[in-house]
């Protein structure tokens, strides 16, 4: 496939192949979420955001498979460094138990192992003074893992604080902390003492003009997060929270982002009452805003980040003084001994730095949001992102429904999030002509429904 001149091609969503293969599938599958009954075919041509299904339908791929897939598929950047090494079995070792080296001195290596990727990591985290990493296997695990160092860092403290909105995975833990959909957290058990308080997403919003609730006063600064906190008119003892959990920017609630107002007093609050802040940056980071870290656009300073997706491993990231000690064992054994993960995940990262993909993203991200706003018809009431990190909100929820139906049989994938919310995340060095390329597909799918 070239990619530089690889057009969409569709016959027919899905084909006779894909229905056999998605039968075949959940003949032994249990229930769960399946956007599409798109079936990538590994074994055909397929690069960057360009992919082929079982039917040879060929389709742009603006999801980046929930952005697990940074780099889009079979990307030079990434599979021609793969390609120098001879892979090993096992690929997968008791990580928490066992290490693993290429033979070459430390810093050296040619193939880059756990210990490679979490000194990455630090790097990429030093500024909020973190250098330490628990790798695990999924973006749940390590938001698990880091409410579990922040409970036991607290002593005993009873209480976390989550936001109105928010999602952190589907673990019986993770799920006492969202917010999105009461379906996420029905009829399961829920961790005690976790509370909310809305997330406040006009980018317009003040403490005087707020109507997320986060400022309930208009005569007044104090937030709704403050007044929890406060010593003689709250409710809630400070030295008894354990840590405040926040997306720096909401994924599955909507592609929510937090007004200046907003991110100044969440900072501030966490700094007043030394609260341990966690930042999920399992879809945020690694690249997707046009920063390495969601945080880096706010002035929020995070004491604990969950990565994950664009990593290809679960990671929790903070520092020594808030990590337990090798008595109080964390949640997995499989994450640090992932060896091909770990080697696509520093590959990841060094493409990111060596082809300016940061910049790459700003720039198609910006391309992208202009040529909506000048084109969607009315029906679309906002376009925002940042970076490749990309939301269109339309009207109604069966109106973005239909959309993303339409564009599927053109031959684009999206994915929807929040109520009426299209999510769309190209691969991190998407070019013009591909931005160009999906938002024709995208906007002639919504005039197809208007």
């Amino acid at each position: 496939m070239d990619r530089e001149t690889a057009v969409p091609r569709v016959d027919s969503m899905p084909g006779e192949k894909a229905r056999e293969w998605v039968a075949y599938h959940h003949e032994h599958a249990a229930p769960s979420t399946y956007v599409y009954d798109f079936v990538w075919d590994i074994t055909a041509e397929s690069e960057g955001p360009f992919c082929t299904d079982v039917d040879g339908n060929v389709l742009l791929d603006f999801t980046s498979h929930v952005a697990a897939a940074p780099l889009g598929y079979n990307n030079p950047k990434l599979m021609d460094r793969m390609a120098e090494f001879d892979l090993v079995d096992p690929t997968k070792i008791a990580g928490q138990d066992f290490y693993v080296s290429d033979g070459s001195a430390p810093g050296e290596e040619r193939l880059p192992g756990p210990a490679a990727l979490m000194d990455r990591l630090t790097d990429l985290t030093s500024h909020y003074g973190m250098d330490t990493v628990f790798l695990s296997n999924s973006g749940a695990e390590a938001v698990e893992n880091a409410i579990k160092i922040a409970y036991d860092h607290a002593d005993g403290a009873k209480y976390g604080i989550t936001f109105e909105g928010a999602f952190h995975g589907r673990t019986l833990g993770a799920l006492s902390l969202n917010r999105s959909k009461s379906v996420y957290r029905r009829t399961f058990p829920e961790i005690s003492g976790v509370l909310d308080v809305p997330f406040c997403d006009d980018r317009t919003c003040s403490p005087a003009t707020c109507s997320c609730g986060f400022f309930p006063d208009a005569d007044s600064a104090v937030s709704k997060l403050r007044q929890k906190l406060h010593p003689k008119k709250g409710h809630i003892d400070a030295d008894e929270v354990a840590y405040v959990i926040v997306e720096p920017i909401q994924g599955e609630g909507g592609y929510r982002f937090p007004s200046d107002a907003f991110a100044e007093e969440l900072a501030a609050v966490v700094d007043d009452y030394d609260l341990t802040l966690i930042a999920d940056e399992i879809q945020t980071g690694v690249g997707r805003t046009g920063e390495m870290w969601g945080s880096d656009h706010y002035p929020i300073e995070p004491d604990i980040i969950t990565g994950a997706k664009g990593l290809r491993v679960g990671a929790t990231i903070s520092n020594d003084e808030l990590f337990p000690d090798e008595t109080s064992r964390l949640s997995s054994t499989w994450g640090a001994g992932d060896i091909v993960a770990s080697m696509q995940g520093v590959f990841t990262l060094d493409a990111i730095e060596e082809y300016d993909l940061l910049d790459n993203a700003v720039a198609r991200g910006r391309q992208f949001i202009e040529r909506l706003r000048d084109d969607a018809p009315d029906t679309v009431v906002d376009v925002r992102g940042k970076g490749l990190l990309l939301g269109v909100e339309f009207d109604t929820n069966a109106r973005r429904d239909a959309v993303q139906e339409a564009a599927l049989k053109r031959g684009l994938l999206t994915l929807s999030c929040g109520y009426k919310v299209l999510r769309i995340l190209p691969p991190l060095d998407v070019t013009a002509r591909e931005i160009d390329l999906g938002a024709t597909m995208l906007v002639d799918a919504i005039e197809d429904v208007s």
